[in-house]
C-alpha cells in the first residue's frame, strides 16, 4: 500500500475527529475515567489491530492512551492507517 500525500492524509483526517498528522504518522490521545477503562480500550484496539494485521504504537499514561499509526514498510501514512483509525472510532466504547 503506497504512502499517501499530505493532502490525501489531511482529507482523510477530516472524517476522524481528534486525529492529527504528526510527522509521518497520525495520532490521537484518548482520556478515560480510570486506568482499568483505559486498559479495556487498549485491549479492544489490540483486537482490532490484530484483525487488520496492522498494529499501532500505543502509549499508556495512567488514564490517557495515545495511539500512533504509520505504515513502517512504506515510511509513512497509508490508507491502511486511516482505515484502522476509522474502525477504532466506530467500535470504541
Amino acid at each position: 500500500m503506497a504512502k499517501l500525500t499530505t493532502e490525501a492524509i489531511q482529507e482523510g483526517l477530516k472524517k476522524l475527529q481528534g486525529w492529527s498528522l504528526s510527522g509521518e504518522a497520525i495520532s490521537k490521545t484518548y482520556t478515560w475515567p480510570s486506568f482499568p477503562e483505559a486498559m479495556k480500550f487498549v485491549n479492544q484496539v489490540a483486537d482490532l489491530a490484530e484483525q487488520a494485521d496492522h498494529h499501532p504504537d500505543i502509549l499508556i499514561n495512567y488514564r490517557r492512551v495515545t495511539l500512533t499509526l504509520s505504515t513502517h514498510s512504506e515510511g509513512g501514512t497509508t490508507q491502511k492507517d486511516l482505515d484502522l483509525a476509522a474502525r477504532i472510532e466506530r467500535e470504541r466504547m
